[in-house]
């Protein structure tokens, strides 16, 4: 066997897993909506979830950003003890850290906003 199905398996996973991903997602929200309708056609009174609010999201995202990025930098960090290489590859992590960062800052400016009000 040559290089040739690796890449080819690469590109398969790098497309494949974001579909399921897309596909299960649309299928549990039809699935929720079919029960809720079938519940109200029966005459059942359904509550509806409250959805989280837009500050919410974003401290959410803030919070996985900052986290996921600052043990990406610390794996780094470990290995980069052995090869000083990977310490250009924990440069990278600075990317959704300072996306998480920015999350916070909307979540702050959102809950500012909402007091003000």
């Amino acid at each position: 066997m040559d290089g040739t199905i690796v890449g080819f398996a690469a590109v398969v996973l790098s497309l494949g897993i974001p579909m399921a991903a897309m596909y299960t997602f649309y299928r549990v929200r039809k699935l929720r909506s079919d029960e809720r309708m079938a519940a109200l056609a029966r005459g059942v009174n359904v509550p509806m979830e409250p959805e989280l609010s837009e500050s919410a999201r974003s401290r959410r995202y803030g919070i996985l950003l900052a986290s996921a990025a600052l043990g990406y930098i610390g794996c780094c960090a470990l290995m980069g003890r052995s090869d000083p290489d990977l310490w250009t590859a924990a440069a990278f992590g600075v990317i959704p850290f300072m996306i998480g960062l920015g999350y916070f800052v909307d979540f702050a400016l959102l809950r500012r906003d909402l007091r003000t009000q």
